[in-house]
């Protein structure tokens, strides 16, 4: 290798080694192998999967995409035809749609388009981490605002951090991980304010009570996340897409890869749209399941149980969330460990899982709980 580029590619490959990424956690095979269980007894609970799509209408359905697409060519009207679906489903022109390889995807690919080496990115804390990381492979400084003791957002603070060089501000809400939903009227503040370009993730949206999409035609510069993976069932196909004015949505279409999404991931997302009595039935029984669940949560002795307005349920313990954390993958269950979010030093994360996967999570607390007063 010539030394001039020996040199550059060790300083390249050190610098790259200092960026943080969003890393994977423990696998269900991996648990089962470290605490001798079997891997069909131990319940994920970690990442907010929907789990309560029945997994064989989404095989049918996977089998009806796949006599349908020709797997020899590349994707043709397949992008199209799940614009179409999507503008069917939230009553939009297709022209606001902008598809992408997951929200995540969709999301970094903003903050490439619109944020620079130099400037500035703005959100809250406690949120979802993968913005930050977007940010900081740009090279730009990101600003996290803590938000109030209840998960509400600082206002004052938020607006006092408006720089003319902060150039994306990002608003997860429902927020992911706390569960809340954003006050509408505290959201359109902060955009008509903003000097740059805001993004809102709702990638729960079709958990909560209210979405700001009507609003996209309002402010020119808003754009909003939606996703394939949380309520959809999707999460193994990765599809996800932003909604914004024509002009802005144009924009976020502008991508150097061709053909960037499968054409079995553009089916199955329209597919899943023409059968969308799938997703909202299932979102109906977890809601009913996600009060209960919380209810019961803060029945337990040592648990204040948060509302949510998502597929996952944030709460706090009164001992170590470490040794719970330990005790729960004993007993073949995976939940997100957070640790301390602003003032509560406990914090544990549970996607809201079927009555008898919820069952075993309460169990499994109130035992450990029960035996450490």
């Amino acid at each position: 290798m010539n030394p001039e580029c020996e040199k550059w590619l060790k300083r390249k490959l050190t610098k790259i080694a200092t960026l943080e990424s969003y890393a994977p956690e423990k696998t269900i095979e991996g648990i089962a192998k470290q605490f001798g269980l079997s891997p069909n007894k131990i319940l994920k609970l970690n990442f907010n999967e929907n789990l309560f799509i029945d997994r064989q209408k989404l095989v049918d359905l996977m089998k009806q995409a796949a006599e349908e697409c020709d797997l020899r060519l590349y994707p043709q009207e397949e992008e199209e035809r799940l614009r179409d679906a999507i503008g069917d489903y939230l009553q939009l022109q297709q022209a606001c749609i902008a598809i992408g390889n997951s929200s995540d995807e969709v999301m970094d690919r903003i903050t490439r388009l619109f944020l620079e080496k130099g400037e500035s990115a703005l959100t809250f804390a406690p949120t979802f981490s993968v913005f930050k990381y977007c940010v900081k492979y740009q090279g730009a400084q990101h600003i996290a605002v803590p938000l109030k003791k209840g998960f509400q957002i600082d206002i004052e603070a938020m607006l006092a951090a408006f720089r003319p060089e902060t150039k994306l501000l990002y608003l997860c809400s429902p927020n992911n991980p706390t569960g809340n939903q954003l006050e509408l009227g505290e959201i359109e503040a902060l955009i008509e304010e903003f000097p740059g370009i805001v993004m809102v993730d709702e990638a729960y949206g079709e958990y909560a009570d209210y979405s700001v999409i009507p609003l996209i035609n309002k402010y020119e510069n808003l754009v909003v996340l939606r996703t394939f993976s949380k309520a959809f069932g999707l999460a193994g196909l990765r599809l996800g897409y932003a909604l914004a004015n024509s002009s802005l949505a144009n924009a976020v279409n502008k991508i150097p890869a061709p053909y960037a999404i499968n054409t079995i991931t553009l089916t199955m997302g329209r597919k899943l749209l023409e059968n969308v009595g799938i997703m909202r039935e299932a979102v109906a029984a977890l809601k009913i399941e996600r009060t209960k669940l919380i209810h019961s949560l803060n029945e337990i002795n040592g648990i204040q149980a948060f509302d949510s307005q998502a597929n996952f349920v944030l709460f706090n313990l009164s001992k170590p969330y470490e040794a719970v954390y330990q005790h729960m993958l004993r007993k073949g269950l995976i939940i997100k460990r957070l640790g301390k979010l602003l003032d509560y030093e406990n914090c544990l994360r549970t996607t809201v899982g079927l009555p008898d996967m919820n069952a075993k999570l309460l169990n499994a607390l109130t035992e450990y709980l029960s035996d450490h007063l």
